[in-house]
């Protein structure tokens, strides 16, 4: 990932309504939501919600697929790996015990307190 594509994925991640789709749509992987769903459990406007959509997925986090009248949302797990790697690619200087803390909070099954024990 370039350092302009995580600015737009950081950009469109940045404002509240927009983060908060993001992580109900994680939530959702791999089946995703209609956008009717999102705008409904957020309780946020059809039209509103239209454009939170609309600018996740231009900065490459959504993606949509048209399944009879509604439009199925899903995250682009490829793209937040690519995010999450051009954040972390220079942690620790290279010196993968000292990152080993982040990595291990990322997986449900270690969260950091029990991986330092």
């Amino acid at each position: 990932m370039e350092s302009e594509d995580a600015l737009a994925c950081l950009g469109a991640l940045s404002q509240s309504t927009r983060l908060e789709t993001f992580r109900l749509l994680v939530r959702h992987e791999p089946e995703g939501l209609p956008a009717g769903e999102v705008a409904r459990q957020l309780d946020v406007p059809q039209n509103t919600m239209s454009t939170h959509l609309a600018v996740l997925t231009r900065a490459g986090l959504l993606r949509s697929e048209r399944l009879s009248r509604s439009i199925v949302y899903r995250v682009d797990l490829e793209c937040l790996r690519e995010m999450m790697l051009f954040l972390a690619r220079d942690c620790c200087g290279g010196r993968a015990d000292l990152c080993q803390p982040l990595v291990a909070g990322l997986l449900p099954c270690c969260p950091p307190e029990k991986a330092a024990s």
